[in-house]
């Protein structure tokens, strides 16, 4: 099983409940065999592969009463990011509105049965009492479109390869959605002067989504990496030395190791902070460095390799999103890493985004050893800061952004295919990325300039499209992605349509 990544997890080890629904009219032996193949059915589901969370089996349901104690007893346990909810019988659906209204756990709505095939030859009524999920979920599929109950709705049986991987997508999601409503963001200063896209409203963020984002200032933090023990420094450049390839002027011995064994006081000392405050995501800002000697750079990459969330430039709501699609990818192949569109290949040959930044690109996507080098930067009025330099593995992935509108945030998101480079990017100092966008990059980079997409971005191999539209359908937030099937016309279109509805269905 996997688990978020940060400190900022708690210890115990995150569950999803199994709830079934019946009712006592069948009576004792009916109920008997219900819970035997309730059993059962959550054992296949706790037994797919790759599943991040402990699946716990409830007792059956068959009351308002247990209905609603149940779904109260799951908001107030920590360890429970989710319930799965299965109408074994017909359970008639009013029983669960008072459980359903008072629920703030992600729900799954699972439409399966207990076996795959019919006994087409001895079916009798006993048999058609006993096995009524087509029956029952229907009841209990109305009863929460009636109360607007966000929720994910898989049909199939248990076992089936499709069944199994929308489980493990939802149960990815509800992971984000946790993580985000415990995630304590630091923000070390403010945002870059006059940038709009990066700002947004901090209260409505914990509001929604339940992420407490503050600021603190730079020299809180200096006051840390200042105090850090050449001790410390000394451990962690052993540890550069062995999992990176160094440049020789920045190992023991070289004309600038001094360089790096300050950034190592930079990272021994940002990780007191973060660890110290329970933080599991922060910013930083190349204008406002306080005492700082440099901008870190190789300290951020290391810890967002470890899962935290990051946004240079005070981008707070890009590290939110990354800290929750690093909690929801956790485990499987692939990266995730904070990004930013610097520039375009428009041909010859396949039009590409080369994606970077100033420093921070996260490790976990680099296609072979990192290497760590020095280099001037041209802002930010310190000296040369410390990096790694990697290109991204080519793979399947997707970035996505947030912004505030105003009245709501939107997600922006487009499927890509992370290549190789044309040439070797001998000259670029920083990590870097190279993509093609879906469906193209001119369609691609219309449509999100016209949704308001930020310059921020994150980008993952590890978390796919349909995970990312369940983790939004789970914290009612718009999300409009391009794909291999957008066009311009249908996704203005789309645009209008969202924000009729958006309005109409924005929570008081």
């Amino acid at each position: 099983m996997t688990t978020s990544p940060s400190p900022a997890t708690p210890g115990s080890a995150p569950q999803v409940w199994f709830l079934t629904g019946s009712q006592g009219l069948y009576g004792e032996e009916t109920l008997a065999q219900v819970e035997r193949q309730s059993r059962a059915v959550a054992a296949v589901v706790a037994d797919a592969p790759g599943l991040p969370v402990q699946v716990v089996w409830k007792p059956v349901l068959t009351s308002a009463d247990a209905i609603r104690r149940a779904l109260v007893d799951a908001n107030g346990d920590d360890a429970c990011v989710g319930v799965v909810a299965w109408m074994h019988t017909f359970s008639p659906a009013k029983m669960w509105i008072s459980g359903l209204d008072a629920l703030r756990k992600p729900l799954l709505h699972l439409h399966t049965q207990a076996d795959a095939s019919l006994p087409w030859g001895s079916i009798d009524m006993n048999f058609m009492n006993l096995n009524q999920a087509a029956h029952g979920d229907r009841e209990f599929g109305f009863v929460q479109t009636r109360l607007r109950v966000p929720r994910t709705t898989v049909a199939g049986h248990a076992g089936d390869a499709r069944t199994r991987g929308l489980v493990e997508s939802w149960a990815r999601a509800a992971l984000g959605v946790a993580e985000l409503r415990r995630l304590r963001l630091a923000r070390f200063g403010d945002n870059m002067r006059d940038v709009a896209v990066t700002e947004g409203d901090k209260v409505e963020a914990e509001l929604r989504f339940g992420t407490s984002v503050n600021t603190y200032g730079v020299n809180d933090l200096v006051a840390l990496v200042d105090a850090v023990e050449e001790t410390e420094v000394d451990v962690l450049v052993k540890e550069y030395a062995d999992a990176y390839a160094v440049a020789p002027e920045l190992l023991p011995g070289g004309e600038r190791h001094g360089s790096l064994r300050y950034a190592a006081q930079i990272e021994a000392g940002l990780r007191r902070f973060l660890t110290g405050g329970g933080f599991g995501a922060f910013t930083t800002n190349f204008e406002d460095l306080g005492g700082l000697r440099q901008l870190p750079g190789l300290a951020v990459q290391r810890l967002m390799a470890d899962g935290y969330g990051f946004g240079g430039e005070g981008d707070w709501k890009t590290s939110v999103l990354l800290r929750t699609l690093k909690t929801v990818g956790a485990g499987r192949p692939g990266g995730t890493s904070f990004m930013e569109d610097y520039t375009y290949h428009l041909g010859p040959g396949p039009q590409r985004i080369l994606g970077a930044h100033m420093l921070e690109v996260c490790p976990s996507i680099a296609a072979e050893r990192p290497t760590v080098e020095i280099h001037p930067l041209g802002i930010g009025a310190r000296e040369d800061p410390v990096r790694m330099r990697f290109t991204a593995a080519p793979g399947e992935g997707l970035v996505v952004g947030m912004c505030d509108l105003g009245e709501r945030f939107r997600l922006v998101g487009n499927g890509i295919r992370v290549v190789e480079p044309d040439e070797e990017l001998t000259s670029l100092p920083v990590a870097a990325a190279v993509w093609e966008p879906q469906p193209d990059l001119p369609t691609s980079a219309e449509c999100w300039l016209m949704a308001g997409g930020p310059h921020h971005t994150v980008l993952s191999t590890q978390v796919g499209p349909d995970t990312l539209h369940q983790l939004a359908e789970l914290l009612r937030t718009e999300l409009v992605f391009i794909d291999d099937t957008t066009t311009r016309r249908d996704f203005t279109d789309r645009l209008r349509w969202n924000a009729a509805y958006q309005r109409l269905s924005l929570p008081l």
